[in-house]
């Protein structure tokens, strides 16, 4: 798509059109502003997209996220669910669901009930392909009225009286606001000069497609004295080499000759390595922007944050990002957000990401091959085999233990909302489609349906007869549970709480 098809302004032009770009491009459209991406790469197409490489666990929230917006039934995903609560009739073989630091938790040993929310009516996680999930997404984007450029580069931005101009490789644009979905080196966050501090690597990764022959590599994770290999499907092969990050930082290509020499130094086998496919390397490094929002540019995804893939939450975690901002930004565009609403981006989604790179980097120390580490990671392992460990870990991997501080200390406040049904049978998730929260009620109280009608350009009425666990609840356009009673109405109360929403 050229210049000359795309207006001259935007309301929001975002630098990058991966899954996380792309979400967040839904929701400023599903909202009604216009909205311009940036794409460095000329094509979606990827070698690193497609299976085995492009495959990557969906959490309980991400899942919940694109059923909410109606996404999940044009993915495939859900033939591939990992949902531990449906298993069929019989003996089965054990399940591993997921696991922490290459230790497997397995489905049967996981108790949903110790969990501090309702249950769900999706997956408690699924797996998905990058690739197809991108094409929905960028589907989606495109009948909302989205821009797409491709084989551009943002390279900086001024600021003007009306807003920004955004420099790329192709020309400069006009936009209110720029966010930075640009990935772990972001321009964006360059350009801008937010602190990108963290920790340097200990290892460097490296993800592989080959042909091999030779002594056969023992299936599954393996930890040595030396690293890790992980062998799942022939040929797939991932390694953990304990080099500081040196391989991977040197841009070294994966050559057959090197991959090679660091299978054999970690597996203490002569494995030969006949053919490289495909191969790529990573490391464990872990850093954070200081801050997601600074003036009219804001950081989602890989650009705010970026950690080792160990348990795939980097994905979660900017579907998270996106969803939160999304709804804000848009609001703050309409002149229809209370005061400091765009700034609560930052506060409720930056202790997200911390918990997640401490966990990320508690998940290296148990990998280390030093003896110390190593008995250590037993010890984790018998608390990981048994149900409460199965049951927090899990938990924690999917999204199912996150709660952010919306001043309601009711149960539900701050998480997810539970799939609430109106009376008519329709329920919540149908509700936030159009990108408008909804407020339950249970007994028609006056108070609540005259405040809803009042800002139904917000929100939506939902009647429910037996909302579980709450008398009343005011959900967010993101899902998020702002406040809830179990008690008659204090007007007073509810007005304040929906104050820090909606206006």
């Amino acid at each position: 798509m050229t210049h000359t098809h795309i207006p001259s302004t935007h309301d929001v032009a975002i630098a990058g059109a991966g899954p996380v770009g792309l979400f967040l491009a839904c929701e400023l459209a599903l909202a009604g502003c216009t909205v311009l991406v940036l794409e460095r790469a000329a094509t979606p197409d990827s070698p690193f997209k497609q299976l085995p490489f492009g495959m990557r666990g969906l959490s309980s929230t991400s899942v919940e996220a694109l059923d909410r917006r109606g996404l999940l039934d044009e993915l495939e995903v859900p033939q591939r669910v990992a949902d531990p609560h449906s298993r069929p009739p019989g003996p089965v073989a054990r399940r591993q669901a997921g696991h922490f630091a290459g230790i497997p938790f397995h489905a049967e040993d996981i108790d949903a009930a110790r969990w501090q929310r309702p249950p769900a009516s999706t997956p408690t996680s699924l797996l998905a392909e990058m690739a197809e999930l991108e094409a929905v997404l960028e589907r989606r984007a495109g009948t909302l009225g989205v821009h797409i450029v491709r084989d551009t580069t943002v390279t900086g931005f001024d600021e003007t009286a009306q807003g920004l101009v955004v420099h790329t490789t192709t020309g400069s644009i006009a936009a209110q606001w720029l966010v930075g979905c640009d990935g772990a080196r972001s321009a964006v966050r360059r350009a801008a000069g937010i602190d990108f501090a963290g920790t340097e690597p200990e290892f460097t990764g490296c993800t592989a497609l080959v042909d091999l022959a030779g002594a056969p590599l023992e299936p599954g994770r393996n930890v040595t004295e030396r690293g890790m290999y992980f062998q799942s499907q022939p040929g797939y092969v991932m390694l953990q080499d304990f080099d500081g990050g040196a391989w991977h930082d040197s841009g070294e290509p994966v050559t057959r000759e090197r991959l090679q020499q660091v299978l054999r130094k970690i597996a203490g086998i002569d494995v030969m390595v006949k053919h490289v496919h495909r191969a790529t390397t990573w490391t464990d490094r872990a850093r954070q922007a200081a801050t997601y929002r600074k003036g009219r540019v804001l950081l989602v995804g890989d650009a705010a944050h970026i950690h080792s893939p160990l348990g795939g939450q980097g994905l979660n975690l900017g579907l998270g990002d996106a969803l939160n901002l999304g709804w804000k930004l848009a609001a703050t565009i309409r002149g229809a957000a209370p005061p400091g609403l765009l700034d609560t981006y930052h506060t409720e989604r930056h202790p997200i990401g911390a918990r997640v790179l401490d966990w990320s980097r508690a998940q290296v120390v148990l990998m280390r091959p030093a003896p110390a580490e190593r008995a250590l990671r037993e010890i984790v392992a018998s608390l990981v085999g048994t149900r409460d460990g199965s049951t927090y870990v899990a938990g924690r991997v999917w999204g199912i233990h996150t709660r952010i501080d919306v001043g309601c200390d009711h149960p539900l406040a701050g998480r997810s909302a539970p799939n609430f049904v109106s009376q008519n049978g329709a329920t919540l998730a149908t509700a936030l489609r159009d990108g408008r929260g909804v407020l339950v009620d249970a007994g028609g109280d006056e108070a609540l349906a005259a405040w809803a009608h009042a800002h139904r350009d917000q929100v939506h009425y939902m009647m429910s007869p037996n909302p579980p666990g709450v008398r009343a609840a005011l959900v967010r356009p993101d899902g998020i549970v702002a406040w809830a009673t179990d008690d008659a109405v204090d007007a007073a109360a509810f007005h304040a709480a929906a104050a820090r929403w909606f206006v």
